[in-house]
Parts: structure tokens; sequence; C-alpha cells
């Protein structure tokens, strides 16, 4: 597939001998992991532990990262980081003069692979001069993003609403586990030792009109999740995983408005799916 140009992200900028310490402080990405070239996915969370921001982060000179954010939540996410800043020699703003450009599952020369999965296809910066003449299809990313199973800010869940390991950050490179104290930090890395992550996002199957994002998902009258994004028949949805095992067991379909779900495992996710349907 060819280039395209996302309308719907956008690119801040932030720089200054402070920068990395900062940041590092901050999100839940080890900022001494990325490079040149070598982009990290992270998130900044709520004290107890929530999505409040994501960003796929680049450093393309040292001292210099540029945040590669959801458009709709850029400027909130800048007046956070703001607040953060207090004294710190660091410089944020947003970077108007560039724009985000991917191909999805694909490659290209001159940009990495989306560093949350491979198999999204290659992902990167660019000046709005070189990537004018690309056309715009956000449509097609995310149509990738549902095939392989990876959920977004913004298209599948609201801020400020998902813990990482919900949103499947723990397998897909969106947490260090090594690094230091983050906001959240504690929380997050509860969930990690003690396993107690009871929902994730997982892949579905729909039988019938696709229900729209944040649609209850139950079974036998009971709640078991929420609907994210979709396109076609293909869907992602945040389900608790031991509320699906026990519909299955009791033959219980599991629906969502007037559509039937049908869940899987996607081929990169290290924990089980009730019904053990593994996704191609």
């Amino acid at each position: 597939m060819s280039m395209i140009r996302l309308a719907g992200r956008s690119v801040f900028r932030v720089s200054g001998p402070d920068a990395r310490t900062l940041l590092q402080g901050l999100l839940t990405c080890d900022f001494d992991d990325i490079a040149p070239g070598r982009p990290q996915h992270g998130a900044l969370l709520t004290p107890q532990g929530k999505i409040l921001f994501e960003a796929l982060v680049h450093e393309p000179a040292p001292g210099i990262y540029l945040f590669d954010t959801d458009a709709a939540l850029a400027g909130d996410f800048i007046k956070r980081l703001m607040f953060y800043r207090l004294r710190a020699k660091v410089t944020i703003e947003a970077a108007d003069d560039l724009c985000v450009v991917a191909v999805p599952g694909g490659s290209a020369d001159n940009l990495p692979d989306d560093p949350r999965l491979a198999a999204l296809g290659a992902r990167g910066i660019l000046t709005a001069s070189e990537a004018e003449n690309f056309p715009a299809d956000d449509a097609a990313c995310h149509a990738r993003r549902i095939v392989c199973g990876v959920a977004e800010l913004g298209s599948d869940y609201p801020s400020g609403e998902v813990f990482p390991h919900e949103a499947n950050h723990d397998q897909l490179g969106g947490v260090d586990f090594q690094k230091g104290c983050y906001v959240g930090q504690e929380v997050v890395s509860r969930m990690q030792h003690r396993g107690t992550a009871r929902k994730r996002f997982v892949p579905v199957t729909i039988d019938g009109e696709a229900p729209a994002m944040g649609a209850d998902v139950t079974a036998g009258g009971k709640p078991v999740g929420a609907m994210g994004s979709s396109k076609g028949q293909s869907g992602l949805a945040l389900l608790r995983l031991d509320r699906l095992e026990q519909a299955i067991a009791d033959s219980e379909p599991v629906v969502c408005g007037h559509a039937t779900l049908t869940a899987s495992r996607p081929v990169w996710a290290q924990f089980d799916v009730p019904g053990d349907s593994v996704q191609a």
C-alpha cells in the first residue's frame, strides 16, 4: 500500500535540556530506549493508573521528542505536560509544520515500523510539505488496526477510563516494567504482578449491525463489557474474560445491540481468550 497521511493525528514537540528527565518520570515507556529511528509507544496516566493520553514518541535528534497523538486530545495533552513541567528547562509546543504518515501493513525505507506491532506497518513523522501530496486516509489505518487487534485511545475508548493492561499496553510495548517511577506506576505494577487484569480488548466478529463505540456488551442479560471500533464485520471490544468464559459455559450468546459477537485471541497475545479461537 502507498503512503498515507493521518489527518486525525497531531504532532507536538517537547525539547530542552530537561526533556528526557521530565518525560521519563511521567510516561509509561522508557525514554532511554528511544533513539532516532526507534520510536516507543507510551501513555500518560492518571494517578489512579488509567490512560489519559497515549502517543508514539520519536526522537529525531538528542533532546527533541515528537509526539504522534490523537488530534482531538493533543491540546489537553500539552496542557497536562505543562502542568507537570514546573521549573524544568523544557519547551512544549504544537508542531503544526509536521504530520503523521503511515503505510498500513507495509514498509517504507524512510519510516520505522509502528512500535506497537510491526504488522501494523510503517509509521512516522514528516514535514507537512513532504506529505502534502499523500492522500488522507485514516480509515485504512484504523482498518489495519482492527485486523491486528490493536485498540487505540479515542477510537476504542475514552480518556481516563481504561487501564494500560486492559488496552493491552503490557503486550504491545506500551509499558516498561523495569524503569523507575512514573505517574500511576504503582497501580500498573500491582496489576502486572498480581495478574489482576480481568478485562482485555480483543478482536470480535460481528454478526449483525455494527454497534457504536461504548455500546454495552451483555450475555444472558448480564454485563460483559463495551464495544470499541469496528470495520465491516470485524471489531474490537473490551470484555471481562471471566464473564465471557461463563457465557460460553452457559451457551449464552454475547450480544451488543442487535449484533452477536464472537471473540478471538490475536496472534501476538500472551493471554487466553475463552473459546480459544486464535485470530488468523
